[in-house]
């Protein structure tokens, strides 16, 4: 939460009976061009604005039950609404694991050329999936 104080980033929590069980955070970054993969480094700028998703955690006791479905789901929709005030080129997530790195695969991420673990949603295909949800 530090962090979230200094203003270097939000954090966005789900609670059961005042007990925290699942959240993410938020911040605004920047990527080398030669680490985006090419759908969203073409014709960008040099480094690419992109909103990071700095952690996506749910408790074990909840895992399978949807909960990172749906932080996924807020976590685009917030950076949709944020791109129509500061430029956004694309999502990025640091998977910790294949585990984690297969879930966001799942939903449109692309992995990076020179980072495995580098995982890019272009904006424009969050768009597409997520405004109609």
């Amino acid at each position: 939460m530090r962090n979230h104080d200094a203003g270097a980033s939000r954090t966005f929590v789900v609670c059961i009976e005042s007990r925290v069980v699942a959240y993410y955070c938020l911040a605004m970054g920047a990527v080398d061009l030669n680490i985006a993969p090419g759908k969203v480094r073409r014709n960008m700028p040099d480094p690419i604005p992109v909103e990071v998703i700095g952690r996506l955690a749910v408790d074990q006791s909840l895992e399978g039950q949807g909960y990172g479905k749906g932080l996924i789901k807020n976590a685009i929709q917030r950076v949709i609404q944020v791109s129509q005030i500061i430029g956004v080129r694309a999502i990025l997530v640091h998977a910790i694991s294949q585990r984690a790195k297969d879930f966001y695969v799942q939903r449109g991420f692309l992995e990076s050329p020179v980072e495995p673990m580098t995982l890019m949603l272009p904006l424009q295909d969050a768009k597409k999936t997520y405004t109609a949800l």
